[in-house]
């Protein structure tokens, strides 16, 4: 597969993360991007991340949720899960690597090998923290549930203690990160123009569904204006 440069792609300037030898990929370098505002509108708008680490001396790739507090990026899990325990007992943590792709539509040139998608990606290198400080760690669960559906924390019963005792949390700080993007149509070659194949991008976009409540739910209670508002 191949794709086409994107205009959104920006240079690296004073109010971008700085790039490193990890942050520059070897191909295709002018779709990078380092800009604060857009690397920070593309992980507020994603759900799911991918936490990749070593473990064992092989590489492991978990897909979960997250939240962003100004320049962190927070993770939840179990005490009992592998990674979140490496995080607390290594020092000074545990070195990870996260992702979060957004993909904008499917390009189909007349070529097979041109196809490809349109998409925004952020990658972040780092060393993930245990989060010990009870405020922290309340503040940072509540992060996660805001990042799903904004207002949702207020509306519900925080955890206890029991629950908060069996959550582990791990913050990576924005520190080494890049953006990529790709937008535009198919690269079909010259010779490929005159093919009686369709050419062009079939765009994404998400959406929601109306919301089903709970077959337990008191009828009296109506759905949030903070759920409507999605």
């Amino acid at each position: 597969m191949s794709d086409t440069p994107s205009p959104q792609a920006t240079s690296p300037d004073a109010t971008g993360y700085p790039p490193t030898g990890r942050t520059v990929p070897t191909r295709s370098r002018e779709r990078a991007a380092y800009d604060r505002e857009l690397v920070h509108s593309i992980l507020d708008e994603a759900y799911v991340c991918h936490l990749g680490f070593v473990r064992d001396g092989a590489p492991v790739v978990l897909p979960t949720l997250y939240g962003r507090i100004g320049e962190r990026l927070y993770v939840h899990g179990s005490t009992g899960s592998r990674p979140l325990r490496e995080a607390g007992r290594t020092d000074p943590g545990l070195p990870v690597c996260l992702t979060v792709t957004q993909v904008d539509g499917l390009v189909l040139a007349r070529s097979a090998f041109h196809h490809s998608i349109n998409y925004r990606s952020v990658v972040v290198h780092g060393v993930a923290r245990t989060v010990t400080d009870p405020q922290e760690r309340r503040t940072a669960l509540d992060a996660i549930v805001d990042h799903v559906v904004p207002g949702r924390s207020a509306d519900s019963r925080p955890a206890d203690e029991k629950e908060l005792a069996a959550t582990a949390v791990i913050r990576l700080d924005l520190r080494e990160v890049s953006a990529k993007i790709r937008t535009g149509g198919p690269n079909d070659e010259a010779r490929d123009l005159s093919l009686p194949h369709w050419a062009g991008v079939v765009p994404l976009a998400r959406g929601y569904g109306a919301p089903l409540p709970s077959d337990d739910l008191d009828p009296a209670i109506g759905v949030p204006d903070y759920i409507t508002a999605l």
